[in-house]
């Protein structure tokens, strides 16, 4: 009985090993066939986006960040257009943090929002607001917003970067900047824009949870 079970044992041994250099020879296999195909893919995808390694706003810790692959062609009028778009939406959501932190803070206009409307002292802060405002003062709102996307908030000279629209019509002492402070103060609008971006979304998803970022 002792013979059998140590002969059982030596063969269970055997099978085992054999089964291990089965595995480590498949993994090596693997490993040489991806190290293989990896190089072209990277250089491909090197060449493609070397014209935005080195864009405004690729910088620490992420460097250029594309996750969905959106410029993964190298289309540079693509790029252009999107970062026309982000910096757009980052002003956008800058005014609205402000808005939102000024009225939080209890700051309001004096006086009536209309002739026989609510006191803009009433007129609650976030979602609530559209209700409280009269469909006139919504009508006004939207017509004012339109006009600027469609006369001011556009580059109608041909601006020195994306997204100038000064327009040769307000400076505020840009043009006696050297490079590097331009390109200083456009990375600081253009994280500041992000930052924004996600503050009021965050601020708007948890008002509509119940729970208010603000403190007490």
């Amino acid at each position: 009985l002792g013979e059998n079970v140590a002969s059982a044992y030596s063969q269970s041994k055997k099978k085992i090993e054999k089964m291990k250099c089965t595995v480590i020879a498949i993994l090596a296999s693997t490993a040489a066939a991806f190290s293989s195909l990896k190089a072209p893919a990277s250089k491909i995808s090197t060449t493609k986006l070397n014209a935005f390694e080195d864009a405004l706003g690729a910088q620490p810790p992420l460097g250029f960040f594309d996750p969905l692959g959106l410029v993964a062609d190298g289309n540079s009028k693509n790029f252009e257009r999107l970062r026309f778009v982000e910096l757009k939406h980052g002003r956008v959501a800058m005014l609205a943090v402000l808005g939102q932190t000024v009225c939080e803070a209890g700051i309001r206009l004096p006086g009536k929002i209309s002739f026989d409307g609510p006191a803009f002292a009433d007129i609650p802060n976030g979602f609530s607001a559209v209700s409280a405002i009269p469909s006139g003062g919504l009508i006004q709102l939207f017509g004012f917003i339109g006009f600027l996307e469609l006369f001011v908030m556009k580059d109608i000279t041909g601006g020195e970067f994306v997204g100038d629209f000064r327009n040769g019509f307000i400076d505020y002492g840009w043009d006696k900047f050297d490079e590097e402070t331009k390109l200083q103060k456009r990375a600081i609008e253009l994280n500041n824009g992000r930052a924004a971006m996600a503050g009021i979304l965050a601020l708007m998803v948890h008002e509509k949870l119940g729970v208010s970022l603000w403190p007490n």
